[in-house]
């Protein structure tokens, strides 16, 4: 049977990604986003699901900079998944908000919920886990008045109350996460690819001026649309910089390698990542 780790425990928005996209499968929680990629990059795991990229507050660097720096793994899929963050405690809480004293969260979830803790518990601490399945599982643990962020799947995972639904400041709230595995046809996904895109990973050479416009010219002559393109330390030195570039078609033998030559020649390196589906996923 296909294994699959997810970042965990039960109850993340990772581990609800696996159960939409995924049949069949067994799956396996990993406390951090490293130690579910080293799982997949030392083979215990055949493919690994993590967290990229959120709406609201944007990159999951982690990922990138492990994927990058320490990892290298080809992503075989993407999964978009809406989120809808909730505060959650314990059944026999009194309802009162004022009392809580502390509320736990991934960074992401409590950034996403920022308006709200604002207005109704300006007073509480903030907890950092990592995971929203951790909250929860914290918070059913304890006997105070405390709160977690996190789904309806870590409610019912940890025997929690959904106090308030959807407290995140803007409704279009979603993930994006990357499926990585060694084997492009480790699993199937249970749903309709949405459209097919392309990762880059370019790193240009000593900086001098016009380079990355000279880079971007390579895909806009060619008219291949960029959905995305972010720049990350090479951690070598101040300066130094790496570029994600996301194309919105598949790799095929005359434009990407075109482009790959023109960037070469350039003194640029060019790292495909992966040529992969985008799955939309409805909850």
């Amino acid at each position: 049977m296909v294994k699959i780790g997810y970042l965990g425990p039960r109850g993340t928005f990772t581990k609800l990604a696996v159960d939409t996209a995924f049949n069949g499968v067994e799956t396996q929680s990993f406390t951090t986003i490293p130690e579910c990629i080293d799982a997949v990059f030392n083979d215990q795991m055949d493919a690994g699901v993590v967290p990229l990229e959120n709406a609201i507050e944007g990159t999951v660097q982690l990922t990138v900079d492990y994927l990058v720096h320490q990892a290298r793994l080809p992503i075989i899929a993407e999964i978009v998944v809406p989120i809808q963050q909730h505060l959650l405690v314990s059944p026999d809480f009194s309802g009162d908000l004022s009392k809580v004293t502390n509320v736990y969260s991934h960074s992401h979830a409590i950034a996403q919920c920022h308006q709200f803790l604002h207005l109704h518990m300006p007073d509480a601490d903030m907890g950092f886990t990592t995971s929203t399945g951790r909250a929860a599982e914290i918070v059913s643990n304890s006997s105070e008045d405390i709160a977690a962020i996190g789904n309806s799947l870590a409610a019912n995972e940890y025997g929690l109350r959904i106090h308030t639904e959807n407290i995140h400041d803007y409704p279009n709230n979603h993930t994006r996460f990357l499926v990585l595995a060694k084997d492009k046809n480790i699993a199937s996904i249970n749903h309709e690819a949405e459209t097919e895109k392309t990762s880059l990973l370019i790193t240009l050479p000593s900086d001098y001026a016009g380079a990355l416009y000279q880079v971007l010219a390579a895909f806009a002559w060619r008219k291949m649309n960029l959905s995305k393109i972010e720049s990350r330390p090479m951690k070598t030195g101040l300066g130094n910089y790496f570029f994600i570039v996301d194309v919105n078609q598949p790799f095929d033998d005359v434009l990407f390698p075109g482009v790959k030559a023109e960037l070469e020649a350039l003194g640029c390196n060019v790292t495909i990542l992966g040529t992969y589906p985008v799955y939309q996923m409805d909850l």
